[in-house]
């Protein structure tokens, strides 16, 4: 028995996965106090917003928003694209992944952003609606 939980974990069958998944609403949608229509709806998501996945249930997602609000939402209307969301009251984007770059536009709190990708330092890849992109620090946003 010893042996075979030793070749589970060393093959990473036993492990949970400890990485945090986002993913993106896809289309306004319905969040839910269950995994069920029949449930209560607590509110309408809007499209472009990011969430962190908690768990999956025959077509269900337990999702968690950037205020750490828990709620079910048809898998259906996740994408798997990702998007982050500005969490302080005004990012500041920038032309490349420096603080002396030049400031290519600003961001209000809750505003949607297409994430790109994690730079090093601690800065994120993004692009606006409107197809602006640039570099925020990772503190400013939510999503990553």
């Amino acid at each position: 028995m010893k042996r075979l939980l030793g070749l589970l974990l060393t093959a990473g069958l036993a492990a949970p996965s400890l990485a945090i998944e986002y993913r993106t609403v896809d289309t306004p949608a319905v969040l839910y106090d269950a995994p069920s229509q029949k449930g209560s709806k607590l509110f309408v998501v809007r499209r472009g917003t990011p969430v962190e996945m908690v768990v999956n249930l025959e077509g269900w997602s337990k999702v968690r928003d950037a205020d750490g609000g828990l709620a079910w939402i048809e898998a259906r209307y996740l994408a798997k694209r990702r998007a982050v969301i500005v969490s302080v009251v005004r990012a500041q984007v920038r032309q490349s992944a420096d603080e002396a770059a030049a400031v290519v536009f600003e961001a209000e709190k809750n505003v949607s952003l297409d994430y790109l990708e994690t730079m090093p330092g601690g800065w994120v890849k993004v692009r606006h609606r409107d197809g602006q992109t640039g570099f925020v620090r990772v503190n400013q946003i939510w999503g990553v």
